[in-house]
């Protein structure tokens, strides 16, 4: 599993519902995060780029992907100076296709949350 829900389940204190309610937000969170990255790049908005790359950040710690969060972390940091644009559609695209599989396995956990939590 790319994910790691031990920070969540300490986090909640082994609430099912607030596990719930956290990874349900994350969901939602991810595919709107994609969509505005890819907007910034397009319009060139290095700036407000990197302001979301480190507000993704959060959301990407809590579940444990912490490859992705220090990927994240270059990215803002990068972004917020300008730099480096030839990188930013393969930031994106990493975590694209590294949260994509963070839903489908938090999926799994949702049908087994007795399991997990």
């Amino acid at each position: 599993m790319k994910i790691d829900l031990t920070y969540l389940r300490d986090m909640s204190a082994g609430n099912k519902a607030l596990v719930i309610e956290m990874i349900e937000i994350f969901k939602r969170q991810v595919v709107e995060f994609v969509e505005q990255m890819s907007a910034l790049n397009d319009k060139q908005d290095y700036e407000n780029l990197g302001k979301l790359a480190h507000k993704a950040k959060s959301s990407i710690s809590i579940m444990g992907l912490n490859d992705l969060a220090k990927d994240l972390k270059t990215f803002e940091n990068i972004a917020k100076a300008g730099v480096e644009t030839e990188k930013y559609p393969i930031f994106i695209g990493r975590f694209r296709d590294e949260t994509s599989d963070a839903v489908a396995e938090l999926d799994e956990v949702l049908n087994n949350i007795d399991i997990y939590i």
